[in-house]
């Protein structure tokens, strides 16, 4: 006699959106994504007997972006780290390139799982950077510019207070704040010698 079917996701339940065509002989999932993929079991079984089939179905999937790039500023000096995260079935694999050519890791210039870091940055070290993260099915894209701060320093006018009158015995607070990148060193003077640290 005609047996009857049915179907079922083995270690797992049916996906809820899949639907059953031609007397339950087709399973159709629609739409399929990453928590479809499995083991399939088809039993068939009429009052001669039964028999079962199981399929694996595998997903792939193209890389997507979790994580992206920002434009970044940065003294010179200070450490850049940059990371790109993706998905994707097979896992994806990510290069990175700078100003359209190829990045390679060097002395100061680590890149490690989709993570870009560069130690002590410098002018050089300015330009469009780009992660490209793929697998066997695509390649995406992700850009930023990185942008090195570097200026000596200078003192901007609204800082600048010629006098400050106290009263003898109370506390004065005299404020350096230069404009400078990187972070500069300060020494202070009074007159020609050089100021030291005392109790007061």
């Amino acid at each position: 006699p005609v047996p009857t079917i049915s179907w079922r996701k083995v270690n797992g339940h049916n996906p809820s959106k899949a639907r059953l065509r031609k007397s339950q002989a087709v399973l159709e999932i629609p739409n399929v994504q990453l928590e479809d993929a499995g083991m399939y079991e088809c039993k068939a079984e009429n009052s001669r007997g039964r028999n079962v089939f199981r399929g694996q179905l595998q997903v792939y999937t193209y890389p997507h972006w979790v994580e992206k790039l920002n434009d970044t500023q940065l003294d010179s000096g200070d450490q850049l780290r940059w990371e790109c995260k993706a998905t994707g079935k097979p896992r994806p694999t990510y290069r990175w390139l700078k100003n359209g050519v190829p990045l390679w890791a060097q002395s100061r210039i680590e890149m490690v799982n989709g993570v870009l870091t560069i130690h002590s940055v410098n002018l050089s070290d300015a330009g469009m950077y780009q992660c490209l993260a793929e697998n066997k099915y695509g390649t995406i894209y992700a850009s930023a510019e990185l942008k090195i701060l570097a200026s000596a320093p200078t003192f901007p006018l609204n800082q600048l207070r010629k006098t400050i009158i106290v009263t003898k015995g109370q506390e004065v607070v005299i404020e350096c704040k230069p404009q400078a990148s990187p972070k500069p060193t300060i020494t202070w003077k009074k007159g020609d010698k050089a100021l030291r640290e005392s109790k007061r």
